[in-house]
């Protein structure tokens, strides 16, 4: 058989007896061991409170430690950092609404895998095109359409 290549990118080698996730370590998935293949949205994770909390006291103890050393339009102007950083810090993660992505799921050799994932969307629709046609190309043809009826 050829090596047909119908995909070559940053993140994925699809060819006709392989899919080859690169990365780190690189992956290779043989093409007519691939079942039920099927698309998956995954979902970001929101900004970690803990992470937000910890930001926010820390700003806190150190405006609190030097509002005494310092004049009032100062220790105010500092005051108002103390709470805009933490809030500058998690709003726009907890906005963010474009920070889902795609999955490509299929079961290998019996177990659930996730052969490939991204968060462009048109790399992504190329490699699950390029799947795709790789496994309707690795099937073996139906029987009897070779026969010529006299």
């Amino acid at each position: 058989m050829s090596k047909r290549i119908y995909y070559r990118g940053p993140g994925a080698v699809v060819t006709d007896e392989l899919f080859i996730l690169r990365g780190t370590p690189l992956k290779s998935y043989a093409v007519r061991d691939l079942r039920n293949v099927g698309v998956m949205r995954s979902s970001s994770a929101p900004a970690s409170p803990t992470a937000v909390l910890m930001v926010a006291a820390g700003t806190v103890a150190a405006v609190g430690a030097g509002w005494t050393l310092l004049e009032p339009p100062t220790a105010y102007a500092i005051g108002l950092l103390a709470v805009l950083v933490p809030l500058i810090c998690a709003v726009p993660s907890m906005l963010r609404r474009g920070g889902r992505g795609w999955e490509l799921h299929a079961i290998y050799r019996g177990s659930d895998v996730v052969l490939y994932a991204s968060f462009e969307e048109r790399e992504f629709n190329q490699v699950k095109r390029a799947l795709r046609r790789a496994i309707e190309n690795a099937r073996p043809p139906e029987r009897g359409l070779d026969l010529a009826v006299a």
